[in-house]
C-alpha cells in the first residue's frame, strides 16, 4: 500500500497520521532455535524426547531473560515487573530448568482431580447403601465433628492464602503449574471435609453438630497452635519460603500427624472405615505428588552451581524459623488423642513416626535439624 493511499481518505481530504515505524518492541520479536520449525524444539527436554507436559508447559511463561527483547510486557501500578526475582529470597542461575515429576499440566489437573472426587462420591454412596454407619461407636461421631471438621480450615488456609499466591509469584511455568495443582489439591480437600459433614449431619441428625468445627478451629486449644502455624504461613511473603513452610515443615509434622496418625487409625478402630478412606485420598495426594514436586523444586534450588550453598543457607534459616511452630502444632493436637474411646496408638508413638520421617526428608535434601531446636 502506497504512502497517498495511508494518508488520504476519499471525499475526505490529507489526513495526519505519523508514519509507521517497526521498531521490535513487539512481544516475541526475539529470534530463537527453533522458532521456524514445526514441532517443539526450542528447549532441552528432560529426558531424550520431549514428553506432551514439557511440550505444552516449558517456556510458556514469557521472559525478557530468555525471549523477549523489549522487557516485560506487564506489570503493576506499585511499580513491579511483571514477575519479579526479587518476591523469594532463593537465587536460582536458571529458573526454566525444573520439571515437575508428576508431569501435571491442565489435562492432568482435570482428570486427576475427577478420579478423587468420583472416588469419594462413591465410597459415601456405597457406605450409604451399605448403612455401614450402624456399626460405629457413637463416641467416635462428635469426634469427626470436632476435628476431623476442623481440619478443612487448616486445607483451605493454605490452598487459598498460601498456594494461589505461590503459584502466581514463582519465576517459571513449571513451578506455576505444580505449586496451582497444590492449591487445588488443599481446597478441593477442604470442601470434601465439608461436603462430608454435611452427609453426616443428615444421617446423625442428633449426635453430629456440623458448625462445631467453626468454634474448635477459633477456641479450642488443642488447635490454636496449628491455626498459629497455619496464619503465620499466610503472613508470609515470600513464595518458596511460604511453600518449604507449608509442605517440608508443617505437612510433614502437623498434616501427616493429623491425617495418617489420627484420622487414619483411629476410625477404623471405632468402626469407620468410610473416614479413614475419604482422609487416605488427600494424604495420597501430598506424599506421592505435591511432597514429589517440592523436593524436586528444592532440590534444584539446593544444586544450583552457582547459588546452592547460599540457598542451603537460607533454607536451614527457614528451618530455624517455622520448625518451632510446627512442632508446638504438633504437640498442641495431643489431648485428641485421649478423646477417643478406643486408642489404637498413643500420641508419642505416632509423633515419633512423623519426626522420624521428617528427618528422612531433611536428610533426602541435605539439610539438618537447627541445633537450637529439639524435636
Amino acid at each position: 500500500m502506497s504512502e497517498e493511499a495511508v494518508t488520504r481518505g476519499t471525499g475526505r481530504g490529507t489526513r495526519s497520521i505519523p508514519p509507521i515505524e517497526l521498531t521490535d518492541a513487539e512481544a516475541g520479536a526475539a529470534v530463537f532455535a527453533g522458532s521456524d520449525s514445526r514441532s517443539y524444539n526450542y528447549f532441552t527436554p528432560k529426558g531424550r524426547r520431549a514428553t506432551k507436559y514439557e511440550d505444552v508447559t516449558v517456556d510458556v511463561q514469557p521472559d525478557p531473560e530468555v525471549y523477549l527483547t523489549q522487557g516485560w510486557i506487564l506489570g503493576w501500578a506499585n511499580g513491579d515487573i511483571g514477575y519479579d526475582p526479587s518476591w523469594t529470597s532463593v537465587k536460582v542461575s536458571d529458573w526454566h530448568r525444573f520439571r515437575d515429576p508428576n508431569e501435571e499440566w491442565e489435562r492432568t489437573l482435570y482428570i486427576n482431580n475427577s478420579n478423587s472426587v468420583r472416588q469419594f462420591q462413591h465410597s459415601i454412596e456405597n457406605a450409604k447403601s451399605e448403612n455401614v454407619f450402624q456399626d460405629w461407636n457413637k463416641s467416635w461421631v462428635d469426634i469427626l465433628a470436632r476435628h476431623v471438621s476442623t481440619w478443612a480450615h487448616a486445607d483451605q488456609g493454605l490452598g487459598m492464602y498460601v498456594f494461589m499466591p505461590a503459584q502466581r509469584a514463582a519465576m517459571s511455568n513449571m513451578h506455576n503449574n505444580a505449586i496451582a495443582v497444590n492449591c487445588m489439591h488443599k481446597l478441593r480437600t477442604a470442601q470434601d471435609i465439608l461436603l462430608y459433614n454435611l452427609e453426616l449431619s443428615e444421617i446423625f441428625p442428633d449426635e453430629f453438630d456440623g458448625s462445631v468445627h467453626q468454634e474448635v478451629w477459633m477456641n479450642d486449644p488443642s488447635w490454636q497452635g496449628v491455626r498459629e502455624n497455619v496464619e503465620r504461613i499466610i503472613n508470609a511473603k515470600d513464595w518458596a519460603e511460604t511453600t518449604f513452610a507449608a509442605n517440608i515443615v508443617f505437612e510433614s509434622l502437623v498434616g501427616e500427624l493429623f491425617r495418617s496418625q489420627f484420622a487414619m487409625r483411629f476410625a477404623p478402630a471405632h468402626g469407620d472405615y468410610l473416614t479413614a478412606s475419604l482422609i487416605g485420598v488427600s494424604e495420597r495426594e501430598f506424599k506421592d505428588r505435591d511432597l514429589a514436586y517440592t523436593k524436586d523444586m528444592l532440590r534444584d534450588m539446593l544444586e544450583d552451581e552457582v547459588y546452592g550453598e547460599e540457598n542451603r543457607q537460607l533454607m536451614q534459616g527457614w528451618l530455624s524459623e517455622w520448625l518451632p511452630y510446627s512442632l508446638a502444632a504438633a504437640r498442641g493436637l495431643e489431648p485428641i488423642w485421649s478423646e477417643t474411646e478406643v486408642q489404637p496408638v498413643s500420641f508419642e508413638v505416632s509423633f515419633g513416626r512423623v519426626k522420624s520421617r521428617f528427618e528422612e526428608l531433611l536428610s533426602e535434601l541435605g539439610l539438618s535439624v537447627p541445633e537450637e531446636v529439639t524435636i
